[in-house]
């Protein structure tokens, strides 16, 4: 393969990775752009990103799919309370890296689950017929049963496909929420109505480009060695496009960047490409009763293109019981970008249902 057509398939995988996840359509980016951007003074440079680790356990799904959970328990006699959190397309668990680090001391001794999603991270790759959100709500259901027991109280937080999860088990086991299930967080997410969104595009443009993205994805998926390799080579240009695209502070670290961009590459093309049908279908508004039982933080992006605002606003309006939090300045991945803003919002709703989780515990 010559220089010209290796650059060209770089260039494609590195859109076709980045842009599943909501972060991406490049434009041309010189190499002295990129290496501004990647090696300015970063004050993230030393943090363990992806190096946090609690006891694993595998977790088998209903189809007998192995799911790969983590699970941090408190130092002393343990905590009344569970949180689980469920992250988001074609992410991992390490994704909560500033929660895990900064939940418990921020609200308190807690326990707290961390899953990969099927096909996802450790866990075992799906059939492809079975890559589907509310088959990723069963796995929650299989997680949770598999880490606590019936009645007792956890909290579920979620984002982007995460949230969803947690809508689908709603939507599929609504006896569960107000009884295990006290509260709920979710972040970038939606739910339903994902074709409105323009990735920041002009309308008339998006309008354009809506119909081809199935097709392409799909393309694209069915010629996964050729494209993952070509993601690879477009390294530089994903770090751009993850940056621009992913998060609206200009200034944010170079590291996280670097770490959600590997992320998000160490996501299979044709699992991306699996996903995405689901995605784009779903729907969950008939989720909300159930969800409507317990307290629930939304929190939103305004530069947010995958999930834009919109659709945090109307999961609060529809859900009685919801503190909806919009961060204007950001983008798609508000648990690294405005860390201290979701790791506040989680103190907040675990606060509200710790008297609740001690009083079932005494």
């Amino acid at each position: 393969m010559d220089g010209r057509n290796r650059r060209r398939l770089g260039i494609a995988g590195a859109i076709a990775g980045a842009g599943a996840a909501g972060v991406g359509i490049a434009v041309g980016v010189r190499r002295f752009v990129v290496g501004r951007e990647r090696f300015r003074p970063d004050p993230e440079a030393d943090e363990p990103f992806g190096g946090l680790r609690g006891r694993s356990l595998t977790v088998l799904a209903d189809d007998g799919l192995p799911l790969h959970v983590e699970i941090d328990e408190p130092p002393g006699e343990g905590a009344p309370l569970t949180v689980v959190f469920c992250h988001g397309y074609c992410l991992n668990l390490d994704g909560w890296h500033y929660q895990r680090r900064d939940v418990p001391k921020s609200a308190g001794p807690v326990r707290m689950v961390f899953w990969d999603q099927r096909s996802h991270g450790r866990s075992g790759r799906s059939r492809p017929a079975h890559a589907t959100i509310d088959r990723t709500g069963e796995d929650l259901y299989a997680v949770l049963r598999a880490t606590t027991a019936p009645g007792d109280p956890v909290v579920l937080v979620g984002h982007s496909m995460g949230g969803m999860s947690i809508m689908a088990l709603a939507d599929r086991r609504p006896e569960e929420f107000g009884d295990r299930v006290v509260a709920a967080a979710l972040i970038n997410t939606s739910g339903g109505h994902l074709a409105e969104m323009t990735l920041g595009l002009p309308m008339a443009v998006a309008r354009l480009v809506q119909p081809l993205a199935p097709g392409v994805i799909r393309g694209l998926g069915s010629r996964p060695r050729l494209v993952d390799r070509g993601r690879s080579l477009g390294a530089d240009v994903a770090f751009m496009v993850t940056r621009r695209m992913a998060f609206a502070d200009r200034y944010v670290s170079p590291s996280v960047v670097d770490f959600l961009e590997q992320m998000i590459r160490s996501t299979p093309i044709d699992v991306i490409a699996e996903f995405y049908p689901s995605l784009m279908s779903h729907d969950k508004e008939a989720a909300m009763a159930a969800l409507g039982r317990v307290p629930v933080l939304v929190m939103a992006a305004g530069r947010d293109n995958l999930t834009p605002a919109a659709h945090g606003r109307r999961l609060a309006e529809a859900l009685p019981d919801a503190e909806l939090v919009e961060v204007e300045e950001a983008g798609h991945v508000l648990p690294l970008e405005h860390p201290g803003v979701v790791t506040g919002g989680l103190r907040r709703l675990i606060e509200r249902v710790r008297p609740l989780a001690e009083e079932r515990s005494a």
